[in-house]
């Protein structure tokens, strides 16, 4: 559910004209919506009221600084997979008490960085990881909080590059090497284990994978206190999807249907890691239409946002509802819409049913505030979107669009080579 609704024969976010947002802050413009954000949030905390819990927010789908600071007045807590996205949560407010840092890739700096800081816990990936985990540690004379992140070999049914739970994946500890690594933390003077992890994947759409992927989480949780391993903290991680076409996932309610009951009795305090859940339908991507383009086998719109403002389409093959911000009832034809960058692959859709649009007109493209932004780049140096936030009748600009200047910032002509 999302506040993007059309009103008196035009498209609105909440209750703002579209067409007034763009002729403020121009296009493309990512618009994201305050009262959605604020109703998914809702959605997590109402399903899982009945457990212990915290929501660390995914912060990889939407890194902007004004909704991590939204999300830390709620309380969230913040699942980060680099030094970058530490420093954001911090600054945003979430307190690091509520921050756990994932990735198979933590460098010595960026570990150092999260113990100077006190963050929760690290979800660990590998062998050498947790070495070099104590490794810092011990060279900072601290002690590091971790769980182990375990892959239990689940396939997650969703696009395979963002499954992450199968055994061929990179993510994760082998559940059969689970003990054997749980055995080696609990060796290391300056490794606290405090939790068990796992996530097997993004845009997850079935919920009995969550209920089987947990149910051999809980069966090595029970194994583990066998070897007097008590864990304070059970990370189910997040992946739950969301609707783009066609897909009806499970609400958060359905989820924590299934979640709760398999955690009577257990000690440990549940870490959920839902991003794009929160943030995927309360965030549009608004473009202009630049041309119309006619061969004899294909129609084009050509506007004026491109793969380096949203990349899932050319990446993944994904699918994005797109629709004319002042519809005006025109006869549809099928078209590709594509962007200005010059890759064949950058599309926003291909043979695509949509009402005729003119030039100058605006399209908007649905379900784009996750993994929108976040993924954007200056290819062709391009500038980056502006992004904005809607409240009701108000609104505030949370991003400024780049500027040539900032395309050049940091790079430097060493005059003594050239």
């Amino acid at each position: 559910m999302h506040f993007f609704v059309y009103k008196k024969g035009e498209l609105y976010a909440e209750d703002v004209p579209v067409t007034e947002l763009v002729k403020e802050f121009g296009s493309p413009l990512y618009i994201y919506s305050y009262g959605t954000l604020i109703r998914h949030v809702r959605a997590y905390e109402e399903a899982f009221c009945d457990t212990h819990h915290v929501i660390c927010y995914a912060v990889k789908a939407n890194s902007n600084l004004a909704i991590l600071s939204l999300f830390a007045n709620l309380g969230l807590g913040a699942d980060i997979v680099s030094g970058g996205e530490l420093f954001k949560a911090l600054k945003a407010g979430i307190k690091p008490f509520r921050i756990v840092f994932a990735g198979v890739g933590k460098t010595e700096q960026e570990i150092e960085y999260a113990l100077k800081n006190n963050i929760l816990m690290f979800n660990v990936e590998s062998r050498a990881e947790l070495h070099k985990i104590n490794e810092v540690a011990k060279k900072m004379k601290k002690q590091a909080s971790v769980a182990l992140r375990i892959n239990p070999d689940i396939d997650p049914r969703t696009h395979k590059y963002i499954a992450t739970g199968l055994k061929t994946s990179k993510f994760g500890i082998p559940i059969d090497k689970a003990l054997e690594y749980y055995k080696l933390a609990k060796s290391m003077k300056n490794i606290k284990i405090i939790g068990i992890h796992k996530h097997i994947g993004s845009q997850i759409t079935e919920i009995s994978v969550y209920n089987e992927a947990l149910t051999k989480i809980l069966e090595l949780y029970e194994k583990l206190a066998d070897y007097d391993v008590n864990l304070e903290y059970i990370n189910i991680g997040g992946g739950l999807g969301i609707t783009y076409k066609d897909e009806e996932p499970p609400h958060p309610v359905e989820l924590g249907q299934v979640i709760v009951p398999l955690l009577k009795n257990k000690k440990g305090i549940l870490i959920i890691e839902p991003g794009r859940s929160i943030v995927g339908n309360a965030g549009i991507l608004v473009t202009k239409v630049l041309y119309f383009k006619e061969t004899k086998t294909k129609n084009f719109y050509i506007v004026d946002a491109g793969m380096n403002d949203l990349i899932r389409p050319s990446l993944y093959g994904s699918y994005h509802e797109i629709q004319p911000v002042t519809p005006k009832g025109r006869e549809k034809i099928i078209t590709d819409i594509v962007g200005p960058i010059c890759e064949s692959g950058d599309f926003l859709a291909k043979d695509r049913e949509i009402e005729k649009v003119s030039q100058n007109e605006y399209l908007a493209v649905m379900s784009a505030g996750a993994y929108g932004f976040s993924m954007s780049s200056n290819y062709n140096s391009r500038l980056k979107a502006a992004e904005v936030l809607v409240k009701g009748d108000r609104y505030a600009l949370i991003r400024k669009r780049d500027s040539y200047r900032d395309l050049i910032k940091n790079e430097i002509i060493p005059e003594d080579l050239i």
